[in-house]
Order: C-alpha cells, then sequence, then structure tokens
C-alpha cells in the first residue's frame, strides 16, 4: 500500500543489470539435498534446484564483492537455509514482506524461493550489493522487488504486513529506526544469536520498547556455533 510521497522510489530495472548467467547441474542438485538431509531438514526437489541456482549465481557475484562468508553447501546449509525456514513457519500466508539489508538475499531470496505465496521486496541501501540482488532475483525468475535504498525512506511510502531483518543492527538500533515510521510496520520478525536477551535489556532500559510488544517465537541450535538462534517478533500494543 504505498503512502503520498513525491519522491520516486530506488527500485533497480532488471534490464539495467548483467545477470551472472551460472546454471546450476544434477550433481550440484544432489550436493545440496545431501547435505539438506545431514541436517535432518528437508526441501522439495524443486526447491533445492532453486535454492543451488541461488547459490551459484550468489557465489558468482561473491568473487567480485563481498555478499557472504557461507560458500559451500554445508555452510549455506547450517548458517542461511535452516534460519530461513524458521523464518518461513512464522510469516502468515500471502504477506506482504520487505527483508531489510537484504545483502546477499538472505533471508529475504530465500524465503522467496520457500514461500512463493509470499509478495517479498527487498531492500539494500548499498548500490552495487541491490546491483547483484537485482541480477540474482533476474536469473532465478522470482517476482521480487529490489530497492536501492534506506528501509526508513521505503517505509515512509509504502507498508508492509511484515518486515525480516537479520545482523543488520542491535534491537536498540532497529527500533531507533522504525519508531517513527511504525504505521507502515505490520509486525518486526528479527532473527537473533544468543545474545538477544542482552540486546532486550539495552532497548527496554533506553525506554525503545514503550507501547511494543516483544517476545521469542522460535528458537534453534546452529551446527557449529555456540549458543541458539531465535527468531523474535516485534508488534505495537
Amino acid at each position: 500500500m504505498a503512502l503520498s510521497d513525491s519522491t520516486p522510489d530506488r527500485i533497480l530495472s532488471p534490464r539495467s543489470q548483467p545477470a551472472a548467467g551460472t546454471s546450476v547441474s544434477p550433481e550440484d542438485v544432489q550436493q545440496l539435498l545431501h547435505a539438506v538431509a545431514a541436517h535432518q531438514i528437508s526441501v522439495t526437489h524443486e526447491q533445492a534446484a532453486r535454492l543451488a541456482h541461488y547459490c551459484h549465481l550468489l557465489w558468482d557475484w561473491n568473487s567480485r564483492f563481498n555478499l557472504t562468508r557461507h560458500t559451500d553447501w554445508d555452510l549455506f546449509v547450517t548458517r542461511d537455509l535452516i534460519d530461513t525456514i524458521e523464518l518461513a513457519r512464522h510469516v502468515p500466508q500471502n504477506s506482504t514482506v520487505m527483508d531489510v539489508g537484504s545483502g546477499g538475499g538472505v533471508p529475504g531470496i530465500v524465503l522467496a524461493i520457500l514461500r512463493p505465496d509470499l509478495k517479498i521486496a527487498l531492500c539494500e541501501s548499498i548500490g552495487k550489493k541491490a546491483a547483484a540482488l537485482q541480477a540474482i532475483v533476474k536469473d532465478l525468475r522470482l517476482p521480487v522487488v529490489v530497492y536501492a535504498d534506506r528501509a526508513e525512506t521505503i517505509l515512509k511510502k509504502h507498508r508492509f504486513q511484515v518486515i525480516t531483518v537479520r545482523a543488520v543492527g542491535s534491537i536498540s538500533k532497529l527500533l531507533a529506526w522504525f519508531t517513527p515510521i511504525w504505521k507502515s510496520i505490520g509486525q518486526l520478525l528479527l532473527i537473533k544469536g544468543p545474545r538477544w536477551s542482552e540486546e532486550f535489556h539495552e532497548a527496554e532500559t533506553e525506554g525503545l520498547l514503550a507501547r511494543l510488544k516483544l517476545e521469542s517465537v522460535a528458537e534453534w541450535s546452529t551446527p557449529g556455533r555456540d549458543g541458539n538462534s531465535v527468531l523474535l517478533r516485534i508488534v505495537k500494543t
């Protein structure tokens, strides 16, 4: 739902960016499925094919820009796919979603592959990263909008039922950004690590949680890491 503003959105045109042109082989799909099975999660074969294609596109762009450190199948599954599967379970059906600080496309692009019912936008303020995201979604033929702008600017003009954030900033930092434009947000879903409780108390002390409800809706372990990850939901009361 658009809000009134005279400034046009900085939406990248699919025709303005080069395609990475990387294809995926049956062997790639099988390697991804093997990594998925090793961690006792599941995706369909069609999802695995698109996810494998996404990984190759991302890793190709990563040779030019610093988009991810997760450059093998096991790291992708344990660091990115598991997080996004947990997130996908808590996004209402047919929601409008904006992923803030998308970077290399996690969780936004992965969520679009797992949940095609969602209307997803990616928000990335760093121009070269936004250009890479646009090329990737074009190659994957995903109906995903890429905004090359700051979230605060986009949310002054558009409303989303769900905002997703991972590895962008502390709870206090995020709430400082979003509080002035909360009317444009249905709910905020944050993927956080084991320090989330410290961040929660910091935000509470600073008075940033006034008239907001924060709850932990999911918790899971990440192989190879100490402590659990959590999904936090923040809504206005």
